[in-house]
């Protein structure tokens, strides 16, 4: 099996791609999806002016309103209908997972299966409006009372604006929901991730063209851009080699006899990841702490106490934002890696059919052996995923980059390129899988 597996692997080229037409419906598709939300990035919301906007994020764009607009793909600079993106959905699947690691009546509607499932996902959509709803609230209320050199923000303020922007961006929330559950059932990989991708790549380009004409006008050294440019193919590297990294635990199976046959006697492996939980961490954390900052950002215009201190202290660099930052991401790291493994429930299955670990009695001690194993890893995948996410962050805050480059952008960058790769192929193989077995009962009809 191992060697008709990788024949098909190195037998994956273009002429194959071309005839798996289902496999090019669902790349179509999801490419679609994607335009249609950049186009949905660009229709504003009604009253507000853009370039009052525009200003606000060139003063507070340095904290993590800046994350915030470039998830967005530049839709919160904008104000436009997606300014809130797909981030309260997040928020509110976070919420949701809390729970059922938290609440025994979640805990058992998790393994009730499909339905069980469908009733979280129920659950999730409403608190993603009323999240959405709480956010967009905020900033109704902090753009009623933002001034700008060229006037105010809002053109026509009042109840009636108030109400026509919560909607607006609620709706733009629940649409793009929507829009990443079909991409996931009917295109290429996880359509919130990918959303999230096409946000952030959407601004590269002009970013990096950016960058290169201050180099070209003399504002910053052509050796920083170099330098730059090493740095971040240096973390692309090191992403790549820490997302792939694995701890292989061997499974023996013994021998059996059935009749006069034997039967068994393998070793398989099972493959335990450095960084079990993925990106998912850094894109909790962020969602987490653009609550209270999209509000404090927005509101900082007015002349309350509280909002232009919060703002102040969620800018890169700052000790508060870079201590919440590090340790939700060391959180959500176990949380969500205790969430997707469950050691003792891997032990059952292992002595239900009969696998152990050499060396380790099957049940409760194989248990707290995979339990001793992934701690360890995910201690090491933590902190990875911390430095990752912190060091540019440093450097923005020191060297003053002028865009937005870090390590949480990269990753996501990497990591759903990884993964659409990985569908892509499988999608590929199972092409494959189908036309030899369709040739293999061809030839048996002939015969």
């Amino acid at each position: 099996m191992a060697s008709a597996a990788e024949q098909l692997a190195a037998n994956l080229n273009l002429g194959t791609f071309s005839k798996a037409t289902e496999l090019k419906k669902r790349i179509w598709f999801t490419l679609g999806a994607l335009i249609v939300y950049r186009i949905g990035t660009y229709i504003p919301v009604p009253g507000v002016d853009a370039r009052v906007m525009g200003e606000l994020l060139q003063q507070h764009g340095g904290g993590i309103l800046g994350m915030f607009n470039m998830f967005s793909g530049g839709a919160l600079g904008r104000m436009t209908v997606f300014a809130l993106n797909i981030m309260p959905y997040i928020s509110a699947s976070i919420i949701v997972q809390l729970m059922t690691a938290a609440v025994p009546s979640m805990e058992a509607l998790k393994k009730e299966g499909e339905s069980g499932r469908k009733k979280m996902n129920q659950y999730t959509r409403y608190l993603t409006v009323l999240i959405a709803m709480f956010q967009s609230y905020g900033i109704a209320i902090g753009l009623e009372g933002m001034q700008g050199a060229h006037g105010a923000a809002v053109i026509n303020p009042g109840p009636f604006f108030i109400l026509s922007c919560v909607v607006t961006l609620v709706g733009g929330t629940m649409f793009l929901m929507w829009l990443g559950e079909q991409i996931t059932a009917r295109g290429v990989g996880n359509g919130i991730s990918l959303i999230i991708f096409a946000g952030i790549i959407a601004n590269m380009p002009r970013a990096l063209a950016s960058l290169l004409e201050l180099a070209r006008t003399g504002a910053i050294s052509p050796f920083f851009v170099l330098v730059f440019v090493l740095v971040a193919i240096a973390v692309v590297v090191f992403v790549v080699f820490m997302e792939q990294a694995q701890r292989r635990v061997v499974i023996q199976y013994p021998k059996r006899q059935v009749g006069q046959r034997m039967f068994g006697g393998d070793s398989t492996h099972m493959p335990l990841k450095l960084n079990t939980s993925g990106v998912i961490p850094p894109i909790f954390a962020s969602s987490i702490l653009l609550i209270p900052a999209t509000i404090a950002g927005f509101s900082s215009g007015s002349a309350g106490g509280w909002a232009p201190f919060i703002a102040a202290q969620l800018a890169h660099g700052q000790p508060l934002y870079m201590a919440l930052y590090a340790g939700l991401i060391i959180f959500f790291a176990y949380f969500y890696t205790a969430v997707v493994f469950n050691p003792q429930e891997t032990a059952d299955n292992l002595k239900k059919y009969g696998g152990f670990v050499p060396g380790i009695r099957p049940g409760t001690a194989t248990a707290e052996y995979f339990d001793r194993v992934l701690t360890r890893l995910t201690t090491v995948g933590a902190i990875y995923l911390a430095v990752v996410c912190l060091l540019p962050e440093i450097l923005i805050s020191h060297y003053a980059v002028p865009f937005y480059f870090g390590g949480t952008s990269l990753m996501i960058i990497v990591s759903v390129t990884m993964d659409t790769v990985t569908q892509i192929q499988s999608h590929l193989l199972a092409h494959q899988y189908e036309g030899l077995i369709r040739k293999s009962r061809i030839k048996g009809r002939v015969r």
